[in-house]
């Protein structure tokens, strides 16, 4: 199978309903943002030193690639139980790290940083993803309180790998 189609060159791409849609459609902006969190997730893992921490993220990778089918008309199910084991793994780094008092800047490691790059591309597709909401089938609920939380992982995990490399974190005052 060749890689090229030359079915994209008038601006068009199909759906995986068959439907051919603009690529600057709001449904190609959010599952092309989603991808886009995917690699950034993907490059994130590679400054990372702890194996639980890349599991997790690779984890999220495959669900954002379902979540991608999802949105380009295919199958796949972003679940309540995606959703709960985020929270768990959240809960877990939270009980590792000081509580906030105040706002932080997005850095430290390069890792760190890459995780915040992560979570702003993130909420961007949570954003995309609530324009569209009226084209999204009811059964696919989960899919915004995913995003919802794994942009509050990304932020927790942030301030994790700072932490575990004795990066202080700098405040936003």
């Amino acid at each position: 199978m060749k890689i090229y189609t030359r079915s994209g060159d008038q601006g068009l791409t199909q759906l995986a309903n068959g439907v051919k849609i603009r690529k600057n459609d709001g449904i190609v902006e959010a599952y092309g943002t989603v991808d886009e969190l995917s690699s950034f997730l993907g490059l994130a893992m590679t400054y990372q030193s702890q194996s639980e921490l890349v599991d997790v993220l690779v984890w999220v990778q495959r669900r954002l690639f379902v979540m991608a089918s999802i949105l380009a008309g295919g199958p796949g199910k972003i679940g309540e139980e995606d959703v709960a084991q985020l929270e768990a793994t959240i809960d877990k780094l939270e009980a590792e790290l000081k509580p906030l008092q105040d706002f932080i800047l997005p850095g430290g490691s390069q890792g760190a940083a890459f995780l915040h790059v992560a979570r702003s591309v993130c909420r961007r597709a949570e954003r995309l993803i609530v324009a569209m909401d009226d084209e999204l089938d009811p059964e696919h609920e989960h899919v915004l309180p995913f995003l919802n939380r794994l942009s509050d992982y990304l932020f927790c995990a942030a301030r994790y790998v700072n932490f575990t490399e004795g990066i202080h974190e700098d405040l936003a005052r």
